[in-house]
């Protein structure tokens, strides 16, 4: 699937943010009970606040709308904890300039700093850019599965398409790879909570746990890797 021919619908959620439809997968790209509820409870509440390290390396499958990345980076600016954040991001498919310019993530996650919405979609890829003191963004295009990954990784937000959408992302080969890229001690989110994911990030190496889900979401999935 070519990302030019990939046609993707705008559409409200539940709690006023955008999310995007894509009918030929019959997929949204968030929760239509809420999309920045969702990447809230999941990424920020039950990932990043589990990192106790003043240097953060983060990597994120899926850079999607970006809105796990304003989300992080506001988290950023708001925590006396965090001294830096190295955002490392994968994305196939970048979203062209007409879409992200009309999200609403911008205007509702901060608005008194909206124009930083835009300056994640803004910076270059496949390199490191420091969009501020505490906060770096490296966006990464290319496939997560055969492209290079970052090392000593603290905190993995696992948000690829649901696993019947794109089930090259959810198997055993790419866990044991997730788990080979990060530190001791390290955490490993996301929204999927089957009992085969959670199987295979266990059998990986990742000590496993079922937390409760965002709204409209019974459960979620958290994992760590030993700090020994």
């Amino acid at each position: 699937m070519e990302n030019s021919t990939i046609e993707r619908r705008l559409q409200l959620t539940a709690d006023g943010s955008h999310t995007l439809f894509i009918p030929e997968m019959d997929e949204h790209y968030h929760s239509v009970n809420g999309a920045i509820q969702e990447s809230t409870h999941i990424f920020i509440e039950a990932g990043l606040r589990a990192v106790q390290k003043p240097e953060i390396q983060l990597l994120e499958i899926g850079f999607g709308t970006g809105l796990n990345a304003l989300l992080t980076w506001k988290a950023v600016e708001q925590s006396a904890a965090i001294r830096r954040l190295v955002y490392h991001t994968v994305e196939l498919y970048p979203l062209p300039e007409e879409i992200t310019g009309a999200l609403n993530c911008g205007d509702l996650v901060w608005p008194e700093q909206k124009g930083r919405f835009h300056a994640l979609h803004q910076a270059d890829w496949n390199r490191e850019v420091e969009l501020g003191d505490r906060f770096v963004l490296h966006k990464i295009a290319g496939d997560s599965n055969t492209c290079t990954l970052p090392e000593h990784i603290d905190l993995i937000y696992m948000d690829a398409f649901a696993p019947e959408k794109q089930p090259e992302m959810w198997n055993d080969a790419f866990y044991r790879k997730l788990y080979h890229h990060t530190a001791p001690g390290a955490v490993i989110v996301t929204y999927c909570a089957k009992g085969a994911v959670r199987r295979g990030m266990q059998a990986a190496g990742f000590r496993m746990e079922r937390l409760p889900g965002p709204p409209g979401k019974r459960h979620m999935l958290r994992g760590w890797k030993s700090s020994e």
